[in-house]
């Protein structure tokens, strides 16, 4: 965001000078001609996003889109998933990116039966007594339960072709932390390549390790490593040897940022929950909405950005929500969801690691699958040739509104004795 800033900063203040604009309009086609293939961005969410993601990658992958993504940037839940494509890959030996022959039984099946098992009940309780005083322990613990259960990939194992980008938050700093093949870092502390020995399932802690249920994680790399740091205060090597990351969301929960000033299309599917409005008199709400309010106007201002690039040229690209709705087919046939439903039932799906049940992974992988679809016709309809496969529900037996009210109630709450008797 601050390079945004400072990019619009030096834009305006050369504006005055003689020759300026053709400058800038020069400086500008410059940049267009070097920018280049496709970046996919998965925004933060838990389970609930990564789902979300899957079903957005499902109707990219039918389009035979997925394939020619030259970038995948990732936060929090669609970390997890894009993780998940990243072990898929190398378990497929897929040396030709993102493009798979089955989908569903070599990348939607399984990863619905991973969500199917809860990633944070029992860390949330090992850890209940002390993670107060020794937060990073959980977030530690979260770690391991990654590389058990999702991945035992070393980011040095992680595919060329696409390049995967993993954000965190560098909690010293105030800055987007990434976690690639190469390198790990950012550009205030600066950057190491010893990291990549690191297991991927670290990147993927890092970037979910949602506050205040999971502390930040350590950062162990002695300051000497970094280089490229832009910090050379006297405190730098104190500031360094004491790094701490959270949840790749606190900063940038779309997760675009490192694909910006690069690539040709950008393509944003954000599971990022929509802002409720509401009124709540008692103080320890009111602490949550102002923090709520200040998370709000920030994602606001990013998806500004964003849709001005779009807007003003700098780069093509879609972006779709958890919030957006599917308009229904004249005809009968199942296209997507209402918006009452949306708003009502299926953007209030929990954020979280718990199981997700048969009928919760389901729906949001419709859900994803048709907003996806929505926003790439709109936007890029160039896409949709003659032989352009139509969409097509991944699962049509939940495409009655009145049955899923019936599997999504109690979706909402963190806590449900219905989803632990019942599934």
């Amino acid at each position: 965001m601050q390079d945004i800033q400072l990019e619009k900063q030096d834009a305006a203040e050369v504006a005055d000078l003689p020759g300026a604009q053709d400058e800038a309009q020069s400086e500008e086609t410059g940049r267009r001609a070097r920018r280049s293939g496709i970046a996919l961005c998965l925004s933060g969410g838990g389970f609930r996003a990564a789902l979300f993601h899957l079903g957005a990658s499902r109707r990219l992958h039918e389009l035979g889109v997925l394939p020619r993504v030259r970038t995948i940037s990732s936060v929090s839940g669609g970390s997890i998933f894009a993780a998940f494509l990243a072990d898929r890959l190398i378990k497929h030996n897929k040396a030709s990116g993102l493009a798979f022959r089955h989908w569903e039984s070599e990348v939607a099946a399984p990863f619905r039966a991973f969500a199917a098992r809860d990633l944070r009940t029992l860390l949330v309780l090992a850890h209940l007594l002390w993670n107060w005083a020794l937060p990073g322990l959980r977030a530690r613990h979260l770690e391991r339960r990654y590389r058990k259960r999702l991945t035992g990939l070393r980011l040095r194992d992680l595919p060329e072709n696409p390049k995967f980008v993993f954000c965190a938050t560098d909690l010293t700093f105030g800055v987007n932390w990434i976690f690639t093949r190469e390198k790990a870092g950012d550009y205030q502390a600066g950057y190491v390549t010893s990291a990549s020995d690191w297991p991927l399932a670290r990147a993927v802690a890092a970037s979910s390790c949602f506050p205040p249920i999971f502390g930040p994680l350590r950062v162990r790399i002695p300051p000497a490593e970094f280089k490229r740091g832009n910090y050379r205060g006297e405190d730098r090597a104190r500031l360094v040897s004491g790094l701490r990351l959270s949840d790749g969301g606190v900063y940038d929960n779309m997760g675009y940022e490192p694909v910006l000033r690069d690539h040709e299309y950008v393509l944003v599917s954000d599971c990022g929950a929509p802002f409720e409005f509401n009124v709540s008199s008692r103080p320890f709400s009111r602490l949550l909405r102002y923090t709520g309010v200040i998370m709000n106007q920030a994602g606001a201002l990013r998806k500004r950005l964003l849709f001005s690039a779009f807007t003003d040229g700098k780069f093509r690209g879609a972006y779709w929500g958890i919030g957006d709705s599917a308009p229904a087919d004249p005809g009968g046939e199942f296209r997507g969801y209402a918006a009452g439903l949306v708003e009502e039932v299926i953007s209030k799906v929990r954020t979280d690691l718990d199981a997700f049940t048969d009928a919760e992974m389901r729906v949001l992988e419709n859900h994803g699958y048709f907003v996806a679809d929505k926003a790439l016709r709109r936007r890029l309809p160039e896409w949709f040739t003659g032989d352009a496969p139509p969409a097509r529900a991944p699962h049509l037996g939940w495409a009655d509104e009145a049955a899923v009210r019936r599997g999504l109630r109690g979706s909402a709450s963190r806590l449900s004795v219905r989803r632990l008797l019942f599934g």
